[in-house]
């Protein structure tokens, strides 16, 4: 059996954890399978958007697989987690926007997972959570960078110290979660929120994104230059010149992706 499920339809790759019955916790096997799938959406000529999610309806992901931790050695344990950021660093970096729709617990790194899409999207009954100072650790899978860059130091530090677990209201409030919905529209809404990202130029949301999350990372000056390099990758495209011509014949435009 797959322990990650990817299905791409309308230009849309979802990418399931398939370990319910683990609540989609990620073993070293899990890891592996994740990281090739993001390569191949990655490369993909097709895919425009992306959903991750989790089978099963008690879980997101709990994060790493604790049955499993209990039988590695130190050095298996660091090669975990050297494999857990170089996955999740791979899909932070993915040049198609990324939606994580958090259908359950959302624990460690889980939490970390969802921080490394573009977007979290939310099920009401949801619980989340940086919560490995509570098993004498901190997140090693990018929870300490990512989650003060989103809500800020001080609320980072609250919930990362006190091992906080969060309802989906109060993630909501803190800034970590762009929408909550009822657990049966969770996927239709992830979906929906998708065709409104589908109806711009590909390139744009790319170079759109690249230009957002490398500027934020420098100052104003350099970010100002990065957004204009990738402004530029968008003129020599059919798509620009495609976006013109459906103003002109006041109609929608087709976009290809060139």
């Amino acid at each position: 059996m797959e322990q990650i499920v990817l299905e791409i339809s309308n230009h849309i790759a979802t990418v399931t954890i398939n370990r319910a019955e683990s609540l989609n916790a990620f073993n070293y096997e899990t890891l592996l399978e994740l990281q090739g799938k993001v390569e191949a959406i990655r490369i993909h000529p097709e895919v425009r958007a992306v959903i991750f999610t989790g089978a099963g309806e008690k879980s997101f992901s709990v994060g790493a697989d604790l049955k499993e931790r209990k039988t590695l050695t130190d050095e298996q344990v660091k090669r975990n987690l050297f494999k857990i950021n170089e996955v999740f660093n791979a899909i932070d970096q993915l040049p198609q926007p990324t939606i994580a729709a958090i259908n359950g617990f959302a624990f460690g790194g889980g939490m970390e997972l969802a921080l490394a899409c573009d977007f979290r999207v939310a099920a009401k009954d949801a619980l989340m959570g940086l919560t490995e100072t509570g098993l004498a650790i901190i997140p090693g899978a990018g929870g300490t960078q990512r989650l003060p860059r989103l809500i800020g130091q001080a609320r980072a530090l609250e919930l990362i110290l006190t091992a906080k677990r969060m309802t989906a209201d109060e993630a909501m409030n803190v800034g970590l979660l762009t929408r909550v919905v009822e657990r049966n529209d969770l996927l239709d809404e992830c979906f929906s929120f998708s065709s409104l990202l589908l109806a711009n130029g590909p390139v744009a949301l790319q170079q759109a994104k690249y230009a957002i999350k490398n500027g934020m990372n420098t100052d104003l000056h350099t970010g100002l230059q990065i957004e204009r390099k990738a402004y530029e990758v968008t003129l020599p495209t059919e798509d620009r010149v495609e976006a013109l011509q459906a103003f002109a014949e006041k109609r929608k435009p087709v976009f290809k992706g060139k």
